[in-house]
């Protein structure tokens, strides 16, 4: 029992962050239906502010992790207003090319200019470790937990509480009818990436101190993880992209546990397999019907 509960401490505390980058997942493409590929690559941008910001420049972890978001969320924004609005209208295979297309433009150009190698993540906060009936729980994961959770509270009441929120969410059901009464489209896409973005920041950040390691292809697996994650949890639902990217962190954790190591990425995946052919709209997903 006590090892049950190790690892689903273990779990809940990867599986926070993989819940922040799902998050991003989710939100851009319920208001546009845009896989962007490049999400996970936003996140790799957020752990390396976040590195510099702290190695370099001598600031605390608070101040890493906000500057990391904002940074992150301008990042996002540029993004979608250069590589993404003028092909708003095109085919979906366009966009989603581009979006890989933008990835690799991040990974390749964060190799060249600082190089590839794996960089180690300032340990800015002392590690402690806490023994509770015999469960170990360090307070780095409770800081990645509760930083998690409590950004995933605060998107909660943006999205259901602030006027652009509404906005969000009127875009996502109808885009044509929102611009009719007013909502301005390019605005409110734009804040979509940003707050998306930001999210992924905040898990680059959490990560690098989880972690204590970075590297320009980071992003590149927890980026398609937490595409699962966000697909499992149904894909445009935020409580379904925080609640799959917890089961794939406490899966990842549950395989690795039983000496399985090697296979927790194909783990993931099989999950993935199981749920679409289960639950095609993922757990917490509607099935729409698309005109042809």
């Amino acid at each position: 029992m006590t090892t049950l509960f190790q690892q689903l401490i273990n779990g809940l505390s990867l599986g926070s962050i993989y819940a922040l980058l799902a998050l991003g997942y989710t939100m851009v493409y319920g208001i546009i239906k845009l896989i962007n590929f490049a999400h996970g690559d936003i996140y790799m941008l957020g752990a390396f502010w976040g590195y510099y910001t702290i190695n370099f420049w001598h600031f605390n972890f608070i101040f890493a992790l906000l500057s990391a978001m904002v940074v992150c969320a301008a990042a996002g924004v540029i993004i979608e207003y250069f590589a993404y609005r003028p092909l708003r209208h095109a085919p979906r295979i366009t966009a989603l090319i581009t979006a890989i297309g933008v990835s690799y433009f991040l990974e390749n150009g964060m190799s060249y200019l600082y190089g590839a190698d794996t960089r180690n993540f300032p340990q800015v906060i002392k590690q402690v470790n806490y023994n509770l009936w015999g469960v170990r729980v360090s307070n780095i994961q409770i800081l990645i937990l509760g930083t998690a959770c409590l950004l995933m509270i605060l998107l909660q009441l943006i999205i259901k509480k602030t006027k652009m929120g509404r906005a969000m969410r009127a875009v996502s059901v109808d885009p044509d009818a929102a611009e009719l009464v007013g909502i301005n489209i390019n605005r409110t896409i734009s804040f979509t990436f940003a707050l998306g973005s930001s999210m992924a920041g905040a898990a680059g950040v959490l990560i690098g101190l989880y972690y204590n390691s970075i590297d320009p292809l980071m992003g590149m697996t927890p980026g398609i993880k937490a595409f699962v994650a966000a697909v499992v949890g149904g894909i445009g639902s935020i409580p379904g992209a925080s609640l799959g990217g917890f089961l794939i962190g406490i899966l990842e954790t549950a395989v690795q546990s039983v000496g399985l190591s090697a296979y927790k990425d194909a783990a993931v995946y099989l999950v993935l397999i199981i749920i679409l052919l289960v639950l095609p709209a993922g757990i917490f997903g509607k099935n729409v019907k698309e005109k042809v």
